[in-house]
C-alpha cells in the first residue's frame, strides 16, 4: 500500500515504486501446494499511519439506480459516485463470504499513467470488488469493468485473488491522462479513462508471491487448442475453466502507442514495460518474495545476485561511475514448486522473515544495537558523506497496520471453508486469529472506530500490540522470546481447535444456516477477546519483568523478587572498548 507517490532518484536510477511506506507483502498457495488443500494468501498492510482494525461490511439490498460515495482508501479523499450493485456480500477484513479473498502490493509503475479524473482507487477497487464477487474470475471482471467504467486512480498495483479452488495474480496500471473535449457536446473527458492489466492463474501444486514490484513478464497472448488465453474484449469467456490468462485488449498496443515496446507481441513484458526492475526494486521488493521461495523451494541462490540489487561486471563506465542499467537480470521465475507442501503456521512464519540467515540478517550487523534487534527506523535510504546507504527492508516491519493469511477450503461450506487469520502490528509481534468469513460482526477490540492512528483506546488490540512489540524491541534477545511463547501459545490453541470449531458449525449448519453462522460469529469474537486479555496481561507482566534494565523472577514467599543485571553483552562491551580506549577503565580494587 502507499500514502503518496515520490519518485526519487538512486544511484541515477529512477524508482518508480513507492517509497513513502514501501508497503506490503503477498504470498500465493494454490491448492496442490498446501497441506490441507486450501489456498492461503497472506498480505502485510504496511504503513506508518495504517491503524489496524478489521474492515467489516454485512450484505445488502439496494434498488436500481441507487449510488454511493467512493472515497481513496489511503486518505479518505472524495473521488466521486459510482452505481452501487443491486446485492452485495458480507466482507470480513479481506475475505467475502463465497471465500473470495484479495491481498495488494504497490509497485507504483511508470508515474505518467495515474489518472487523475478516475474515481475507483486501488483499495476501493478491492473492497468493492469483494462486496460483488463469487469467485477469484468474477473478481477480475469486476474489477475489469469497474476501471472501465469510472477510470483507475492510483498507480500499478500487484493483486492476489484467491477462492476455494483457484489463485490468480492480477497486475494492473492506469493510462494517464489525456483530457480531450468533444465538438458536439463541448464535454471534456479523459481519453485515456482505464487501464492496462493481466492476471494469471498460479498452476496449481505451484506457489507465487509480489512485493511492491510488478512480477509479470511475458504471457501467452493467442488462442491454444486449449482455451488459456483472452482479452477483455472476450471477458465472459473468463468462466471457462480452460481460461489461464486474461488480459485488457490494449496492454500491448497501448505500450506500442507511447513508444515503450517495439518488438514482436510474443515478446512484450508487462513488467519491463510498466514497471521496469530497479536497484530499488530488487533490494526493498523482490528480496521478500525470494525470502519465502528459498524456504520452500531448492535453487534460489542463484537468484541472490537479482535480489540484493548486485551490479553485473560490465556495469561501470570509463570513469569508474555505474551504470544503472547493469544490474543483474535474472529474474525470479513467477512461480515454483515447493518440495514440501505448505501448512498454515509455514505461512505465519514465512511473514516473519527478517532475512535470517542470509548476508543481509539484519540482527547480526552493527545496526542491531546490542540487543540483537532485527528493524532499522526509518528512512529507508541513508547517507554518510554524500554516498547512499540502504536499511532493509524484509517481510517483518514495525510499521504493519495489519496482515492476514486467508484460508478458504472447497470440502466445506462457504460459511465455514473461508477463514481470515487475522492480525495488527509487526507481524513478529501479532497473534493471527482466525475470523470466519461469515461473521456478522467483527470483535469489539478490532472493530472499526476502536481508536485511531491518533486517538487512544484502552480496549483496542493494535494499541495493546504495539506496547509489546515496541517494549520488546527495546531488548529484544531477552523480551522477544518471551513474546513469542505466548504468541504462538494462542496460535497453536486456534489451529488446534479449527477441527472441532468446523465439525460443531458443520452440525449446526444442517439444522440452521442462521444458528451456524451466529455460532462462528461468537468462536471469532471469543477469539479476539482471548488474544486481547492475554497481551494485556503479558504487557504488564513484562514490563514489571524487564524495567530499567533488569531481569526479575518472582520468589515466592519472598518480597523481593531475584534480580538479574544482564548488561550489553560481551560483543557490544568489545566495540566500547574500541571506541573509548582507557577513558572507561576501571582503576582500583574495589570492582561492584
Amino acid at each position: 500500500m502507499k500514502k503518496s507517490l515520490i519518485l526519487f532518484f538512486l544511484l541515477g536510477v529512477t524508482l518508480f515504486a513507492p517509497i513513502s511506506n514501501y508497503g506490503c507483502t503477498n504470498y500465493l498457495i494454490t491448492k496442490g501446494a498446501s497441506v490441507d488443500g486450501s489456498t492461503m494468501i497472506s498480505y502485510a498492510a504496511d504503513s506508518h499511519v495504517l491503524y489496524g482494525e478489521l474492515y467489516y461490511w454485512a450484505a445488502g439490498q439496494y434498488p436500481d439506480g441507487t449510488m454511493m460515495d467512493v472515497t481513496e482508501w489511503d486518505t479518505g479523499k472524495y473521488l466521486g459516485k459510482i452505481k452501487q450493485a443491486n446485492r452485495t456480500y458480507n466482507v470480513v477484513g479481506n475475505m467475502n463470504e463465497f471465500q473470495v479473498a484479495i491481498g495488494e502490493t504497490t509497485y507504483g509503475g511508470r508515474g505518467e499513467l495515474q489518472d487523475t479524473t478516475a474515481i475507483i482507487d486501488y483499495g476501493s477497487l478491492i473492497y468493492l470488488t469483494l462486496q460483488r464477487a463469487t469467485s477469484a474470475r468474477e473478481a477480475i471482471k469486476i474489477m475489469s469493468e469497474l476501471v472501465t467504467e469510472y477510470g483507475y486512480y492510483s498507480s500499478g498495483e500487484s493483486l492476489s485473488i484467491s477462492d476455494a479452488n483457484e489463485v490468480w495474480i492480477m497486475e494492473i496500471i492506469g493510462k494517464g491522462t489525456n483530457m480531450v473535449t468533444d465538438k458536439k457536446t463541448k464535454l471534456t473527458a479523459n481519453a485515456n479513462k482505464g487501464a492496462v492489466w493481466v492476471a494469471m492463474r498460479i498452476p496449481d501444486g505451484y506457489v507465487s508471491g509480489h512485493a511492491n514490484q510488478a512480477r509479470i513478464t511475458t504471457f501467452p497472448k493467442e488462442m491454444k487448442k486449449s482455451l488459456i488465453s483472452i482479452s477483455s474484449k472476450n471477458l465472459d469467456k473468463i468462466f471457462d475453466p480452460a481460461v489461464e490468462v486474461v488480459y485488457a485488449y490494449d496492454v500491448v498496443s497501448f505500450a506500442k502507442s507511447k513508444g515503450w515496446f517495439t518488438g514482436e507481441e510474443k515478446n512484450f513484458s508487462f513488467s519491463d514495460t510498466y514497471a521496469p526492475v530497479t536497484f530499488s526494486a530488487a533490494r526493498f521488493s523482490e528480496i521478500r518474495v525470494w525470502s519465502m521461495f528459498n524456504k520452500v523451494a531448492p535453487g534460489m541462490d542463484k537468484y541472490w545476485d537479482y535480489v540484493k540489487g548486485n551490479i553485473k561486471n560490465d556495469a561501470q563506465f570509463a570513469d569508474g561511475t555505474l551504470n544503472p542499467d547493469h544490474y543483474a537480470t535474472n529474474r525470479m521465475p513467477l512461480w515454483v514448486k515447493p518440495t514440501n507442501k505448505v501448512a498454515l503456521h509455514d505461512m505465519m512464519m514465512f511473514m516473519r522473515d527478517h532475512l535470517e540467515n542470509t548476508e543481509l540478517d539484519m540482527s547480526k550487523d552493527v545496526g542491531a544495537g546490542p540487543f540483537g534487534i532485527p528493524y532499522r527506523w526509518r528512512p529507508l535510504t541513508w547517507k554518510v558523506d554524500n554516498v547512499t546507504y540502504v536499511n532493509e527492508r524484509a517481510t517483518a516491519t514495525q510499521q504493519t497496520g495489519f496482515s492476514f493469511i486467508t484460508q478458504s477450503r472447497s470440502w466445506l461450506p462457504n460459511e465455514i471453508g473461508g477463514i481470515i487469520w487475522w492480525g495488527v502490528d509487526d507481524a513478529c509481534a501479532t497473534v493471527y486469529m482466525p475470523m470466519y468469513c461469515s461473521i456478522t460482526k467483527a470483535p469489539i477490540n478490532f472493530e472499526r472506530g476502536n481508536g485511531a492512528m491518533m486517538e487512544w483506546s484502552s480496549t483496542s488490540g493494535f494499541w495493546i500490540t504495539n506496547m509489546i512489540s515496541n517494549l520488546a524491541y527495546t531488548r529484544y534477545n531477552v523480551i522477544q522470546p518471551e513474546v513469542e511463547i505466548i504468541r504462538n501459545g494462542l496460535e497453536t490453541k486456534f489451529i488446534n481447535q479449527t477441527s472441532a470449531t468446523d465439525a460443531e458449525a458443520e452440525k449446526l449448519y444442517g439444522l440452521s444456516k442462521v444458528k451456524a453462522v451466529e455460532y462462528l460469529t461468537k468462536y471469532s469474537s471469543d477469539a479476539g477477546a482471548l488474544t486481547f486479555i492475554t497481551y494485556q496481561t503479558t504487557y504488564q507482566q513484562l514490563f514489571m519483568k524487564f524495567m530499567d534494565g533488569n531481569i526479575k523472577t518472582k520468589i515466592e514467599g519472598q518480597m523481593n523478587p531475584k534480580v538479574v543485571q544482564p548488561g550489553y553483552g560481551d560483543a557490544y562491551y568489545r566495540k566500547v572498548v574500541e571506541q573509548t580506549g582507557d577513558k572507561l577503565k576501571f582503576i582500583g580494587h574495589d570492582e561492584h
